[in-house]
């Protein structure tokens, strides 16, 4: 839902407080529920903006796999060749076999 915001979009998406003073919530939830989102402009600048919860998660979801992008290019730039060991290793390590793998469905995603 956040990926086709436009200039558009978000000038009208500001509402004015005072809009919450004349009882009009019930209304501004029910365009928040249809746009995802809505500024509150108090005295002409933002002072809030109010999401539907599936963009809130979808915002969040954002920046949690921002934080983990960044940590991963962090470790990936201090890695030296020695901290890194083959999948043989691994699996002679663990006591496993190729041939134990061979009937096993494994789903990643």
């Amino acid at each position: 839902m956040i990926d086709n915001i436009t200039i558009g979009n978000v000038v009208n998406s500001l509402v004015p407080i005072s809009r919450f003073n004349k009882g009009e919530a019930n209304k501004i939830f029910e365009e928040v529920k249809e746009t995802g989102f809505k500024i509150v402009l108090k005295n002409n600048t933002p002072a809030c903006i109010l999401l539907t919860p599936e963009v809130y998660d979808e915002l969040m979801e954002t920046v949690e796999n921002y934080r983990l992008l960044v940590e991963a290019e962090k470790r990936i730039e201090k890695a030296k060749s020695e901290d890194f060991v083959s999948a043989d290793e691994v699996m002679n390590e663990l006591g496993i076999k190729s041939a134990d793998l061979d009937n096993d469905d494994v789903e990643i995603g």
